[in-house]
């Protein structure tokens, strides 16, 4: 049996995010209590409190199929499947297209979430990066991509706007990535859970109706506020969304109907339009923070800036491994930091900038403690 690879980033999160007093490794922005969203949508909280702790609709129940199949152009509602967050709508478009023992050939733009990097090893596929290079400012090279979308592959994997760097796709350059996956037939699999979470205000484009053999998930973790409720999706062909929610019916069977419910609430134009406002509002407040924060360290850190997500990810010219750098600020400082390892990339560390603004600012001066006697020793 092949060794299995550990999904490191989510193990790190996971055992600590809830233990610190400073999360700094989260992607998206300050989670709105029940309270919050409702109030946003000028809602009631009767209906929530109505709705029957039974199964609720295993794809999700019409209302939100149709709220999110509203937002991809020409997509129905039988094309969306509701998951439990938009790792699992990864998990099973990854269950579904690589067969076991086959040797399938997946190609995933890298430095990236390791989710669908780890699950295709884990699935028998060999696995090919094709990478963002910091010196193009987080473009890839075009013969790169050629090179790792080879003849023959099953599924080339990508995140746009892209997570760790906060990059989005020029135009170009995604037009050289559906012309080489239509060159080899491959699946694509855009993961687009950042849209919406642009600095500048321009929502990117999604891959949906770009090629027939696309498939979009996205969820409302990240540019929404709201990863507690674990809804994600995946838009698809029709015949690729009833394959998808087969494999559903062995995985979560369904979305908690109050997670349902408030997705539903959360996906009403008007609402989407506000959560959407507020995510952005965020992001223009902290990110001058988290600048002058880094430009106070002189020449230590280096960094683009990102321009969707409230991640920066940041070269650090120190010696010290990332992973030694965030265990000791976590063990002595209660700052929880994710290293570049855990996106494949040394000598990085990704800070988060979503947090509730003064909270944050208690976070950076506490970090700086830590990384001052640090990089002094």
């Amino acid at each position: 049996m092949t060794r299995f690879v550990p999904f490191e980033l989510e193990r790190w999160q996971s055992t600590w995010e809830n233990r610190v007093r400073f999360n700094l490794s989260e992607s998206g922005v300050h989670p709105l209590t029940i309270q919050e969203l409702l109030g946003l949508a000028g809602a009631s909280a009767m209906p929530l409190l109505d709705v029957r702790l039974g199964y609720s609709q295993s794809n999700g129940t019409d209302i939100l199929r149709e709220r999110i199949a509203a937002l991809y152009p020409g997509a129905s509602p039988d094309q969306i499947l509701v998951t439990t967050g938009s790792s699992e709508a990864n998990f099973v478009t990854a269950w579904r297209l690589i067969e076991p023992g086959g040797g399938d050939k997946v190609a995933v733009m890298m430095p990236n979430y390791l989710q669908t990097w780890g699950l295709a090893q884990n699935f028998g596929a060999q696995v090919r990066p094709f990478h963002l290079h910091e010196k193009e400012g987080w473009e890839p090279y075009v013969e790169e991509i050629r090179t790792a979308i080879v003849p023959g592959t099953k599924l080339v994997v990508i995140t746009n706007p892209h997570n760790p760097t906060g990059h989005v796709l020029s135009p170009a350059m995604r037009d050289v990535i559906l012309a080489r996956v239509r060159e080899v037939g491959a699946w694509l699999l855009a993961d687009e859970v950042y849209t919406g979470a642009e600095r500048d205000g321009k929502t990117t484009p999604s891959f949906w109706g770009s090629y027939e053999k696309v498939i979009v998930v996205n969820g409302l973790s990240k540019a929404y506020g709201l990863p507690g409720l674990r809804i994600g999706w995946i838009v698809a062909p029709p015949a690729f969304s009833l394959d998808a929610w087969t494999r559903h019916d062995y995985t979560t069977i369904g979305p908690s109907g109050a997670s349902d419910h408030l997705a539903a609430v959360a996906l009403e134009a008007r609402v989407r339009e506000k959560l959407i406002e507020r995510t952005r509002r965020i992001l223009h407040a902290n990110y001058p923070v988290m600048e002058a924060w880094l430009r106070s360290f002189g020449d230590t850190f280096t960094w683009h800036p990102p321009q969707a997500g409230a991640i920066c990810w940041a070269r650090y010219r120190q010696a010290i491994p990332a992973p030694e750098v965030v265990e000791k600020i976590r063990a002595q400082h209660s700052v929880l930091l994710v290293p570049g390892e855990h996106f494949g990339s040394p000598g990085f560390i990704r800070f988060g900038y979503g947090g509730e603004l003064q909270h944050f600012q208690a976070a950076l001066a506490e970090t700086e403690r830590g990384l001052r006697r640090l990089f002094a020793d």
